[in-house]
Formats: C-alpha cells, structure tokens, sequence
C-alpha cells in the first residue's frame, strides 16, 4: 500500500508521490459526486479543501490531516485527529481497540473497518437474530399456500412435492444482507492487510443468505425494535462504509473508498461535546446548559444559528460561542465574522461572544463593546461584549488537550482560573 500524507488546504500534484493521471481522474470524479466539496480541481492535480480523513483508489492510500500550524509532524495530528473523532462520536473504538489500533499503528480507513469487524464478531457470539420473511419454493410437506401455477410448472413430474408460498423463521433477512454487503467491502480493500483473514472468517457465517439489492433509499428506511436494538453500532458502521464505496466512479477493476469529515463541522461538536462534559460534571455549574445549534428566525425563511450558546438556567444570563475551524490572521477578526456576532447578540440578547479559533497555545484579546444603541430586556438595558480568542488543539505530548472546556469557561470569566491576556 502506498500511503501519501496531505493537510488539509495543500495541493497532490500528478507526478509526485506516486499520484498518477488515473487517480486524478478518480478524485475528479469523487468530487463531482459530492458537489465539488472537497477539493478544487487543478489542471495537474488537485488542492484539498477542509475536509480531513482517508480515500483509497486501488492501492494507493491519501490521508488528509488536519493542522493549525506548521511547527508539528504528521503522527502527533494524526493522533488528535482519532481523538477528537472519537470524542464527538464519530469514531467509537472501544478500551481493546485502542490498544490494537496502537499495535498494529492503522490508517483511519482500516480503523473504521476493524471497529466494523469487532462489532459484528460480537452480534455473532452473542447470536445472530431470526425474523420471519415469506419464502416460495419446493417443499416436501405442504405448509403455508399451494402456488397451483407454480406447482404444475415445477412438479408436474414430482407428485410428492408441494410448490407453496410459506413463513420462513431465520437469520435471512434485511440487517444481515446489510452486514454482509461491508464485509464484503472490507474484504475487497483488506487485501495485503491483518484484516482480510479476520474478513474472510466473520463472512462464513452469513455465507447461507440469499442475494438483495441494497441501496442508499433502504439503508435510510431501516428501523430497530427490542429484538433488534443491539446491531445499531455494527449497522451505522456498515452504512458509512456501503454509503462511501464508490464501485461506480473508476469502472473496470478500479476500487475506491473515501471517509472524510468536514473540519469546521467536526471542530464545532468537538468544542460543544467538551463544554457540555464540563458544565454536566462541575457542581459549580449546576445552573448553566450548554446548547448546539440553537435557530431563530432572521428574515422570511432565513435564519441565525450560532454554533454554541451557554445560558444560565436562573439568571436567562446567555453568552455566545462561535468556532472557526482557520488560522487567526491579525488581532481584529474578520468584518463578516463581527457582523454575525453582532446580530447574535441582539437576538440572543447576549451579554458576552466570543470567536474561538484553534492555536498552538491559549490566548485572549479584551471584551470590546460593540458600539450602538442600549435596548431593553425585561425592562433592563442589554450591551453586547465580544472578543477573539484562540485554543490550543494539543498538548505538549501531541495528544488532544484535554483542559478544553474549562479554558473555554475560563474566557468567559466563568472558571476559578485568572483571564489570559494578550499583551
């Protein structure tokens, strides 16, 4: 396997690293699939956008990292990237998977199908589900009801037997022909890997079902009840993966797979999910939620969503948070940024915003009061405080920073520790 190592906003050049002409063609192809989204197309080859993660074109692999500076390698960004993946539960690989992830030092792609494979191991030893499905065909007893057509096509000869349409009670049915499809998968992109005999062995045991058609329509229409709640992991795993494969983009023998996540997105829920941990495990926050993607109607049917809003359940005291996934570039933010903070602030009725951008270390300008008229809030005059401030992604050790939140609290004066300040 031949891996190239990108981050994100860099450019692959055909030529270089192994990247030939045919790939290019395949990314091209990927990319208008999914509204040219990830990266733009150049003439001798392609510059990523901010979308991180793994694509796979036969046997060539690109990792696309994410990255705030230049001063780290790649390991320590691919540690953070699996962390803050499996923080906002993107990624869910248990305490043994971990330990086999930093064995067997996998590629993300091969960490989502070892995560697939552990969970229908498990489906299996715990016992693969029966439902009943109607079945026609040969029987030796009469059961269920007597096709007469298909009996005198079928058995004109065989007296003894009964062409009927019955019930059949057994582990043939929708979720297994779904699990089966990604083995499969897995099986085709496993080759060379620890992971294709592990494959091949969990494929025995659906080795008896009948062929179905999956499509993006059924994968979406799949519901769960008592029986079945407990293949709700393997199945999510087993649709990224179906969904993802794209058998149609490269033709002939060509293979391609992509599993990518949007930074801005990722970076969001990853602050939301470290705030909300905080706040729910700090008695001294007791009185205050933290809430994602909170809506208010703007204009005709357009609206305003900040990223996060914390609000104190007793005081309706609501500060703002707004997450920028990009390098801070000068002290004063963008004009556009401050615009729809501004605009927060009054339909929010927010006392306290702040631009959070991510950094190599944790830094603060002053709350700045933006300049305009007071207006009233249950009889009270409101102003709008707002400044820029910047997070360290890691740590010293190259892994995810785990103070997160309470820098976070801290910036808004909420925690015990001083305010930091630029000087």
């Amino acid at each position: 396997m031949h891996i190239i190592q990108k981050y994100e906003h860099e450019a692959i050049l055909i030529g270089s690293q192994g990247f030939t002409r045919s790939h290019w063609q395949a990314l091209i192809k990927l990319n208008e699939k999914h509204q040219n989204k990830y990266f733009d197309i150049l003439h001798n080859g392609i510059k990523l956008k901010h979308y991180v993660g793994v694509i796979q074109v036969n046997n060539l692999l690109i990792e696309i990292l994410p990255k705030t500076d230049k001063n780290s390698g790649n390991e320590p960004w691919k540690k953070v990237l699996l962390q803050m993946l499996k923080a906002t539960g993107k990624l869910k690989v248990e305490t043994s998977g971990n330990a086999l992830v930093r064995r067997q030092n996998l590629n993300l792609l091969e960490i989502y199908f070892l995560t697939f494979l552990q969970e229908t191991e498990l489906l299996i030893r715990q016992g693969l589900i029966k439902q009943y499905r109607k079945n026609t065909a040969n029987t030796k007893a009469l059961k269920g009801k007597l096709d007469f057509a298909g009996n005198i096509r079928h058995n004109l000869l065989h007296k003894e037997r009964f062409y009927t349409r019955h019930q059949v009670y057994d582990i043939d049915h929708l979720l297994h022909h779904i699990l089966r499809l990604a083995l499969k998968i897995v099986q085709d992109f496993s080759n060379g890997t620890s992971l294709k005999a592990y494959t091949n062995r969990l494929l025995l045991s659906f080795s008896e079902l009948t062929h179905s058609k999956i499509t993006p329509e059924i994968l979406q229409k799949i519901n769960f009840n008592r029986k079945s709640h407990h293949y709700k992991k393997a199945f999510e795993l087993a649709r990224l993966i179906i969904l993802n494969y794209s058998p149609d983009i490269t033709g002939g023998a060509d293979k391609m797979m992509s599993i990518l996540f949007d930074m801005n997105e990722l970076w969001e829920r990853y602050i939301l999910k470290t705030l909300q941990k905080t706040v729910n495990n700090n008695q001294k926050f007791k009185h205050w939620e933290v809430i994602g993607q909170e809506s208010k109607t703007f204009i005709g049917n357009r609206y305003l969503q900040p990223d996060i809003i914390l609000r104190n359940k007793q005081t309706d005291e609501v500060y703002i948070l707004d997450t920028k996934w990009k390098k801070r570039t000068g002290t004063p933010a963008d004009i556009s940024d401050l615009r729809q903070m501004y605009a927060y602030g009054r339909f929010w009725k927010a006392t306290k915003l702040i631009l959070l951008y991510p950094s190599g270390e944790l830094k603060t300008g002053k709350f700045q009061l933006f300049k305009s008229d007071d207006f009233l809030a249950n009889g009270k005059p409101v102003k709008h405080y707002c400044k820029t401030s910047c997070i360290p992604v890691m740590n010293k050790k190259g892994e995810l920073a785990r103070e997160t939140g309470e820098n976070i609290l801290n910036l808004f004066n909420l925690s015990s520790t001083k305010e930091i300040q630029i000087t």
